[in-house]
């Protein structure tokens, strides 16, 4: 994301309105929000988009399942977003629907514009749709010939009078824009597989549907009134259309947008369809298209069946909302899969937040008052801590950069870096020392240098915990705003006196969990006396000794290379680094479970001593681990990035 830009434009995905909010939704609103409060601190005029998406097949089946018309389950819905949002102080610009009238005004002159200029054409479109995703298929992507790719429903045969976008068109100007533009989308690793794709070839785009009229019309001027949109063209116009594109335009000076957070699973949507769209209606492309990865709870898949989903609401409830945004925010890198588990949310309260932070303020307020009746003066601070400035000025010279790159836990963990500095230096330096010693200045240098250090943490964490900050800040007799931001961080200046108020403690420890753990699947007695029957069943000749285990050698490698494998269903041809001085050539059966793209630079856990095995006449020199229940399959990978050719033992 681009600092330089005078205006600041940040939006997130308009969130289907199928089912609740879950923690996903929130983790993408949290994150936005925190850009949108960092951006207006740091003095830049900002937009901050939300909303939901509303029309589409699967939106009308939903409410007539539930006896209602597609507008009152829209409303419904959309509603509890909105609702939810206000409960965690969301700052939004603007929540947009798609169903607003502005909204499909602006997106009917957007298909208009496309239309005469000659990208969008009338057809007839026959192939494969998933009502779920809302998306179409060719027979190729599908798995098993009839199921969705990626959500494993069901797909059904459209044949039916359309409107294409010629996609194709467009294809080596987004090759050009990818290559043109480094950070175009991040993390930088998706864009390879985004690239991969288009150059396998883009087929022009259906458009428009006639088996249902659940969306916006196509307009006037076409004729064609039992036409409505596809809703990916409906939706992601909303981008534009809520700065008032095709209305009164009264806020377009903020496109193109600087950051648009999306989820990976629409990633493709947003840097293929997107882009293309923009581009037939000749407007500037988005700086930055920025996807983030997906959570589990407790290491599983979150699913309703499971009763382990995560309820945003209930876990801010129990645990404070800035204790929920920090935990977000710190615990996984953008753009990776994150697991909550209460445990590791406590484990971050009570460590960072009560230990490292809520503790330093107890200790400025407490020295400050013993001491000096509250009154801190900085006057030499840089007399006797031109070090310790110094070592926090060199952390603090670059944070931003962080937020701009899409890297917010590198950003949270410099700024305890800086809690460090502040909390060492009391041992460093003991003022109860200084005073007993009649060092009255230097033991007021260092109150002062701790003050100075939580107001500088402050302003940065003000949008990560806005509630908490402006009780610190309070306390230190600062204000939050830009005018103290410039002075402090950016001038790398020091309050010049100041009167400490205390305050009540900030993060008090948690002992236990406070929420009902996520459901288990309860056994029957008789299916726990049948398995521990077959237990006792097991003869001792399956059991292997420790040196036989060993006899296997595991390594994690890096896979450079994905292709399918031509007439076979289930195999990928990999290329996989293992460190050694030429790849390894593997061919995996996860084709119905991961597609070639998404591959291409993770890692994987290989046997690397496997006896070579052709199959289908190509060599395969090693296996994947991989783990396999009713939810699917996943791969065995390192928890962080390990160095290619590391044993697991």
């Amino acid at each position: 994301m681009e600092k330089s830009c005078k205006n600041v434009y940040i939006t997130t995905p308009i969130y289907y309105v199928n089912d609740v909010a879950h923690i996903g939704h929130a983790y993408t609103t949290i994150i936005a929000d925190m850009l949108a409060r960092y951006s207006r601190l740091t003095g830049e005029k900002t937009f901050f988009l939300t909303g939901t998406d509303e029309h589409g097949q699967k939106i009308a089946q939903s409410a007539e399942a539930r006896g209602k018309t597609a507008k009152e389950y829209a409303d419904e819905v959309s509603g509890k977003f909105r609702q939810l949002w206000d409960d965690f102080d969301i700052t939004y610009d603007k929540f947009i629907r798609t169903t607003d009238e502005e909204h499909k005004t602006g997106v009917q002159k957007a298909f208009e514009k496309m239309y005469n200029k000659g990208d969008i054409y009338k057809g007839e479109y026959e192939g494969f749709y998933c009502v779920s995703c809302e998306t179409f298929f060719t027979e190729k992507q599908l798995v098993d010939e009839e199921f969705c790719p990626d959500c494993g429903r069901p797909t059904t045969i459209v044949k039916e009078e359309s409107f294409f976008f010629k996609l194709s068109a467009y294809e080596d100007n987004l090759i050009k824009w990818y290559e043109e533009n480094e950070d175009c989308i991040l993390p930088r690793a998706k864009k390879n597989e985004i690239i991969n794709f288009v150059k396998g070839g883009l087929k022009d785009l259906s458009i428009s549907r006639t088996s249902f009229d659940w969306g916006v019309k196509l307009p006037e001027s076409l004729n064609e009134p039992h036409h409505v949109m596809y809703v990916w063209l409906d939706a992601l116009l909303n981008y534009i259309t809520a700065l008032g594109y095709g209305t009164n335009e009264e806020n377009m000076e903020f496109w193109p947008a600087n950051i648009q957070l999306v989820g990976k699973d629409i990633l493709r949507f947003h840097s293929i369809y997107w882009p293309a769209f923009l581009m037939s209606l000749d407007l500037p492309l988005p700086k930055h298209i920025a996807a983030h990865g997906w959570w589990t709870r407790d290491g599983e898949k979150m699913s309703k069946s499971k009763g382990n989903v995560v309820d945003p609401k209930e876990v801010a409830d129990a645990y404070g909302l800035d204790a929920f945004r920090y935990f977000m925010l710190r615990e996984v890198p953008f753009g990776q899969d994150g697991d909550f588990s209460q445990k590791a949310l406590i484990d971050r309260i009570n460590s960072d937040l009560g230990n490292d932070l809520g503790n330093l303020l107890n200790r400025i307020s407490g020295m400050s008052g013993k001491y000096f009746d509250f009154k801190i003066d900085s006057k030499d601070v840089k007399k006797y801590h031109e070090k310790e400035l110094k070592e926090v000025e060199d952390i603090l010279n670059n944070i931003e950069n962080y937020i701009f790159n899409m890297q917010l836990n590198k950003y949270l963990e410099d700024i305890w870096k800086v809690l460090t500095i502040a909390n060492k230096a009391i041992g460093d330096y003991e003022p109860w020392a200084k005073m007993k010693e009649g060092k009255e200045e230097e033991a007021m240098a260092l109150v002062a240098l701790i003050t100075n250090i939580m107001a500088k943490v402050a302003l940065l964490l003000d949008s990560v915990m806005p509630e908490k900050i402006s009780k610190i800040a309070n306390s230190l007799g600062i204000e939050i705003n830009t005018d103290t931001y410039n002075k402090l961080i950016k001038n790398k200046e020091l309050i010049d006196t100041t009167t400490i108020t205390k305050v009540e403690q900030l993060f008090p420890r948690i002992e236990e969990v406070l929420l009902e753990q996520a459901k288990v699947t309860d056994i029957s007695k008789s299916e726990v006396e049948e398995k521990a029957s077959k237990t006792e069943e097991i003869e001792e000749d399956n059991l292997i000794t420790i040196d036989k285990f060993f006899d296997t050698t595991l390594k994690i490698g890096t896979i450079i290379e994905a292709e399918e494998v031509p007439k076979s269903k289930k195999l990928l041809k990999l290329k996989v680094d293992l460190g050694e001085e030429n790849p390894r050539q593997i061919l995996a059966g996860i084709k119905e479970f991961y597609s070639a793209e998404e591959l291409i630079g993770t890692q994987a856990c290989v046997v690397a001593n496997l006896k070579p095995a052709k199959l289908m006449g190509m060599i395969s020199e090693g296996m994947l681990l991989a783990a396999k229940d009713e939810n699917g399959l996943s791969l065995l990978r390192p928890e962080a990035s390990k160095k290619n050719g590391t044993k697991v033992s």
